[in-house]
């Protein structure tokens, strides 16, 4: 009987004040408002998905997040097949063999990217039309994709076994790149200083496989003298010169970058800058290193 009262009032609020004549326009018009919202979520909603799918950032995202664990498990399935040495290291030392070999190859992808978008191609050059600091590509867009995907990973395998796998240096470094490549990925700016800046990635190869040559007991090695010197010149060119090429470029095309976003103004002048530190910081220890071969070998 309830039920019935409710429908009963229902009925009669329909038929005498939305549905009568001098309410009419109103109710058409509230119903018209109404209905287009409904649309817009149901079309925001479908547009939310496609772009999921479609989008060149989140897909490289989720990308390198599912291949992160298929790496680790190949470098694992190779160094117990062909490396004598890692039958012997602890469950630590394992883990960060297996962690150097994600790095490794991520390194060599994104700095050979990084080395033709900023070089080889012609997105960023001056001869084009536009702001340069605006310009983006779907495969710009997916590197960056990639390379978030790796930070998220190996920041969150340096928080799990912290301080095994590096210490707070490495927390910032991971941080701070992490923020400032999404940031680029998202938005499209200053992809053209995020790619200069991950060309420093170069020099990581040479840094895991000096620790793989340490940790198998090679220190005397011809092999460990080589790549000292190799990880001094490339830490030069890559870190040092490179950024410092990067604040020029920047001083040229101030005008270009002033308009972007507040945000990303901070990021274009902050990351690089404590980046910059943190480089010459290991350049000095670097350089300490090569004059310690250096000289017992003498």
């Amino acid at each position: 009987m309830a039920m019935k009262s409710y429908q009963n009032q229902a009925q009669l609020l329909v038929k005498n004040y939305l549905f009568a004549d001098t309410y009419i326009p109103y109710t058409s018009i509230l119903g018209g408002i109404l209905a287009c919202k409904a649309v817009y979520r149901v079309f925001a909603l479908i547009n939310m998905f496609i772009y999921i799918l479609e989008s060149q950032a989140l897909v490289s995202l989720l990308y390198m997040l599912l291949l992160v664990p298929q790496a680790y498990d190949l470098t694992q399935l190779i160094s117990r097949s062909y490396c004598k040495t890692y039958g012997g290291l602890t469950k630590i030392q394992r883990l960060e063999w297996n962690n150097r070999g994600i790095s490794t190859v991520h390194a060599v992808f994104i700095s050979a990217l990084s080395l033709y978008l900023v070089f080889g191609s012609k997105l960023f050059s001056d001869e084009l039309a536009g702001l340069l600091v605006f310009r983006s590509s779907p495969l710009s867009t997916f590197g960056l994709g990639v390379s978030v995907g790796y930070f998220l990973s190996d920041l969150g395998m340096i928080l799990w076994l912290y301080p095994s796998l590096g210490g707070i240096e490495y927390v910032i470094h991971h941080t701070l790149s992490g923020i400032a490549v999404a940031y680029s990925m998202f938005t499209g700016e200053a992809q053209l200083y995020t790619y200069m800046v991950l060309i420093s990635e170069v020099t990581t190869p040479e840094i895991n496989i000096r620790w793989y040559l340490d940790t198998a007991g090679m220190k005397r090695s011809t092999a460990y003298i080589i790549n000292g010197v190799v990880i001094f010149l490339a830490w030069l060119i890559a870190r040092v010169l490179l950024f410092g090429y990067m604040f020029y470029h920047v001083y040229l095309h101030y005008t270009q970058v002033i308009k972007m976003h507040a945000f990303g103004y901070m990021l274009v002048f902050g990351v690089p800058y404590v980046l910059a530190i943190m480089n010459l910081m290991w350049f000095g220890k670097i350089i300490k290193g090569v004059v310690k071969v250096l000289t017992k070998r003498q």
